[in-house]
């Protein structure tokens, strides 16, 4: 987007370049807009050619761009977060290596049974179920408390599953979602995987919504409630003593499920390579364990009733409606 903009911004500037005026006019002076002429020209390509690079090179250079902030921040491992909020819609990116061969995440992240035993991880999953025999393909996601509930009470999201790329270069999943709870609508995720080299593939996974009158008066009510004193990641000052002061409100919440999803998918990866007997303990030992790392944003509940909850809602969800 910011190179479309960039783009229409160099063709009014050159539409604003007269190229005419006085017979009088000196040469030098025309050579110099002509220069500029060429110059904006030359740039409109150039961003251009930016704009329709394919996906993975656009990751590559994003990799590369990111590299000093995945080798030292504030998450100790090599993780980049940011979100957005503009015109009803919240955003949450976060980019991140990850030890394993991109065969090894190609394969994994694929389908949308994989994907169910990913956001089953999540505390808000009560359940999830791959619809891989509608047309086109996705899960029936409840979506509810974070505690214990029946799943009438949960909340039904209804996501397609689309694998937009999968090559030995690529890999790009895409999850939509036309309504969701508390009147939020247009859900998508997206995760994008590139290799870098035998071992590590960099991941790019973005989680977004939009949000009416309705949503956000009904998200100030939980902000002010069961959320207040809730926070993200992003630091947007500092205290007088030095401490960070976090992103709140709806920022913050954006960021702390994208934080959980993202968790969700490395916990999946770090057991693929287990009997599946033993890898649902593994994952949601693992998920617990990553999001007690930033007990200030993701701490909810101890892992006793974290692990007990979950074992219940995996076996419901494994068993026929």
């Amino acid at each position: 987007r910011d190179g479309d903009r960039r783009g229409d911004g160099t063709r009014v500037r050159i539409a604003g370049l007269s190229m005419q005026g006085p017979a009088k006019r000196s040469g030098a002076a025309r050579g110099t807009r002509l220069l500029w002429v060429s110059l904006l020209l030359s740039a409109s390509v150039g961003w251009a050619a930016a704009a329709d690079a394919d996906p993975a090179t656009a990751l590559r250079e994003r990799h590369a761009a990111l590299r000093d902030v995945l080798a030292k921040n504030a998450f100790q491992r090599p993780i980049a977060l940011e979100s957005t909020q503009a015109s009803g819609q919240l955003k949450g990116e976060i980019h991140a290596v990850v030890e394993y061969p991109f065969e090894t995440v190609s394969s994994a992240l694929k389908g949308s049974a994989n994907w169910c035993d990913i956001m089953i991880l999540h505390l808000n999953t009560k359940d999830c179920r791959p619809t891989a025999n509608a047309a086109p393909s996705g899960m029936q996601v409840r979506i509810g408390k974070k505690y214990d509930q029946p799943l009438e009470e949960a909340f039904l999201v209804e996501f397609s599953y689309r694998l937009v790329a999968s090559t030995p270069e690529l890999l790009q999943v895409q999850l939509n979602a036309d309504n969701g709870p508390l009147g939020t609508r247009d859900y998508r995720i997206v995760l994008e995987a590139i290799p870098l080299d035998a071992r590590r593939s960099f991941l790019h996974m973005s989680y977004s919504y939009g949000f009416g009158a309705m949503a956000r008066m009904m998200m100030q009510g939980y902000l002010n409630t069961f959320g207040r004193g809730k926070v993200g990641f992003s630091v947007t000052g500092r205290e007088s003593d030095g401490q960070p002061i976090f992103v709140d409100s709806m920022r913050g919440v954006v960021e702390r499920n994208t934080m959980r999803y993202y968790l969700a998918i490395d916990a999946f990866l770090g057991a693929v390579h287990l009997a599946p007997a033993e890898q649902l303990d593994k994952r949601l030992r693992d998920w617990f364990a990553a999001t007690e790392r930033y007990p200030r944003q993701l701490h909810e509940m101890e892992q006793a009733d974290y692990l007990e909850m979950k074992k219940k809602e995996v076996r419901r969800q494994q068993a026929p409606l």
